[in-house]
């Protein structure tokens, strides 16, 4: 009788626990599967949103391996990642460490360093303008202090990545420094007083204990930055005047476009919507071979305390 009851007992608290997580599970179903799949669909039709789709196999595949502006978005993510990610994070795991010392004001500090990460890209734009603005910006007005010539910075086809580079590293330093913060902390003490009886220095320590200990909260950030570089399309889009003109974002000369500003404009501003499908699953592809490829290699360089 008593198992009975245990039974019974289970399987009510199982379909209690499925009516818990059911709307997660409907918002999986309706607004994840659901979409992953259509997308997977629409990658293989002429579908411009207004008509419905027309199949046309790998049509959209093969205009992209020919198209001439999808090459260049590539080119201009791939050289956003490899100037945000080692800048984020290098700078990120140096106010981690000095933060995580016992300063007066700390909490004060912390806030202010993050207070950009929760700042929209509309309020970091106006701040941004105010610096890099051609006529009226500070940093032209340093120059020509300075006896310099002034710059047209995100009208410069050569300046423009670089620039946003530097606006989004500000933007999101603070949140990958908490990251940070949070794996500093949780290296054993016991560890520095032992390097400390060793007569070990605070750069040795660094890259002998705080680094290997660290390891894994690295592998993290470096994952999460490179996810967002290919994904970066707010800052992208406010920033180079899509908010005023879709079709002017990524500018100038398409020299600040990238991917998901491409796959926006493709899909919404010219309801080429099987096209943007086509692009939306190649990058899918590049993130999830690029993030298997590096849990490959972490065992190379990732330490994990047992």
């Amino acid at each position: 009788m008593e198992t009975v009851k245990k039974h019974a007992q289970k399987k009510s608290e199982g379909r209690w626990g499925l009516l818990m997580v059911s709307p997660y599970i409907v918002h999986f179903v309706v607004f994840v599967a659901v979409t992953f799949l259509a997308s997977l669909y629409f990658s293989f039709s002429d579908y411009d949103i207004l008509n419905p789709p027309q199949w046309v196999g790998l049509a959209n595949y093969e205009k992209l391996v020919h198209d001439p502006v999808f090459w260049k978005a590539l080119w201009n993510t791939v050289y956003f990642a490899v100037l945000f990610v080692p800048a984020q994070t290098f700078l990120a795991l140096v106010l981690a460490v000095a933060l995580n010392q016992k300063l007066m004001g700390l909490k004060l500090i912390r806030l202010a360093h993050f207070l950009p990460v929760i700042s929209s890209w509309t309020v970091i734009y106006y701040v941004a303008d105010a610096i890099f603005n051609p006529r009226f910006g500070m940093a032209n007005s340093l120059l020509m202090r300075l006896g310099l010539e002034p710059q047209k910075w995100l009208q410069d086809e050569w300046l423009v990545i670089p620039i946003l580079v530097l606006v989004a590293v500000w933007k999101g330093v603070g949140y990958i420094m908490v990251i940070f913060l949070a794996g500093l902390q949780n290296v054993p003490q016991e560890l520095y007083e032992a390097a400390d009886m060793d007569g070990a220095g605070a750069v040795r320590k660094f890259f002998h204990i705080t680094m290997p200990m660290i390891s894994g909260t690295t592998f993290l950030v470096l994952i999460l930055s490179t996810i967002s570089t290919f994904q970066a399309f707010e800052q992208i889009y406010v920033m180079t005047g899509g908010s005023v003109d879709a079709t002017a974002a990524g500018g100038p000369n398409n020299a600040s476009l990238l991917l998901m500003v491409y796959l926006y404009r493709e899909g919404f501003s010219f309801l080429h919507m099987g096209y943007a499908s086509a692009i939306a699953w190649v990058l899918f592809i590049m993130l999830f071979a690029f993030t298997l490829i590096q849990v490959k290699l972490q065992k190379r360089w990732v330490y994990y305390e047992k």
